[in-house]
C-alpha cells in the first residue's frame, strides 16, 4: 500500500506537491487511472484516483474518505531533551511515530549538552513514518523551550496527565510508568524525559510542584532516546495491546 501525502485537497481533488508527485509519477510510475492513497496529515485517508500524472504537480479525485485512519485510543505528548547525537533524537521520533505518539516538544535542559534543535528535518522525518506506519495524522513538532519553560506552561493543564521520568533514586518518591499509566484512560498523557545528564534538582522539584507525576522506567539505567521510546511503548503497551 503506497502512501502519499497532501494538504491541498479542493473540490474533491487532492494535488501533490513536487516532491510527492515526482515520487508518484517519476519512481512509482502511476499513470492517469491508477487507484492511489493519499493522507493529509490530519488523521484522514483518501482513496483516488490519478487524474493527472504530471511528475511536478499530480492530481487524484477522491473516491472514498476515511477519518480517524489508523488512529490511536489516546492523545500522548513527548516533550523530550534533544541528544548531543542529533541521530538519536531523530531515531526516537521515528520510532515514536510508528507506534504512535501525538505532540513531540523538544526541551532544553541545565544539563543538556545541545542547546539548540532544528525542527525542519524532523518533520520530514516524521511524514515519511507516518506513510510507512499507515497513519493518517502527522504528529506536531514543537518548537524547542527550556524545561523550565515547558513545565510553566504546562502547569495550567488541568486536564493533562502528566509524568516526569527522573533519577535521584532515594531522594524523590517515584512509581513505576505502569502505575502511573493506570489512571490514563480517557486523559491527554504527556511525559518528560531528560538529556544525558539528567534533569537538574531545581527542574525535578519545579516539575513535582507543577503535578508532574515522578515515575522510573525499570531497573535498567537508559539512554534519553531509549527512555523515551520506552515510554511511548509503555503506553502503546497499555492500550492498543489488550
Amino acid at each position: 500500500m503506497e502512501i502519499f501525502y497532501s494538504n491541498k485537497i479542493v473540490s474533491g481533488i487532492c494535488i501533490l506537491d513536487g516532491e510527492e508527485s515526482a515520487h508518484c509519477v517519476r519512481v512509482l510510475r502511476h499513470r492517469c487511472g491508477d487507484e492511489i492513497y493519499v493522507i493529509d496529515g490530519e488523521g484522514t485517508l483518501y482513496t483516488c484516483t490519478l487524474v493527472s500524472d504530471s511528475p511536478k504537480c499530480a492530481e487524484a479525485r477522491v473516491k472514498k474518505v476515511e477519518p480517524d485512519w489508523g488512529s490511536h485510543p489516546y492523545f500522548l505528548q513527548m516533550a523530550v531533551c534533544p541528544t548531543k547525537n542529533n541521530e538519536r533524537f531523530e531515531w526516537f521520533a521515528e520510532k515514536a511515530t510508528e507506534l504512535g505518539v501525538d505532540r513531540i516538544s523538544p526541551v532544553i535542559g541545565e544539563h543538556s549538552e545541545r542547546k539548540v534543535y532544528k525542527t525542519e528535518r524532523l518533520r520530514r522525518i516524521l511524514l515519511s513514518a507516518s506513510k510507512q506506519s499507515l497513519k493518517g495524522a502527522i504528529p506536531d513538532v514543537d518548537e524547542p523551550v527550556s524545561v523550565s519553560e515547558f513545565i510553566g506552561n504546562a502547569a495550567g493543564d488541568a486536564d493533562a496527565l502528566k509524568c516526569i521520568a527522573c533519577c535521584f533514586e532515594g531522594e524523590v518518591p517515584r512509581i513505576s510508568i505502569n502505575e502511573f499509566l493506570e489512571g490514563a484512560r480517557g486523559r491527554r498523557i504527556m511525559v518528560l524525559i531528560g538529556p544525558e545528564g539528567d534533569f537538574s534538582r531545581e527542574e525535578t522539584r519545579l516539575a513535582v510542584e507543577s503535578g508532574f507525576v515522578p515515575v522510573h522506567l525499570g531497573p535498567s539505567r537508559l539512554r534519553t532516546e531509549t527512555a523515551a521510546l520506552t515510554a511511548v511503548s509503555a503506553v502503546y503497551m497499555k492500550f492498543l495491546c489488550i
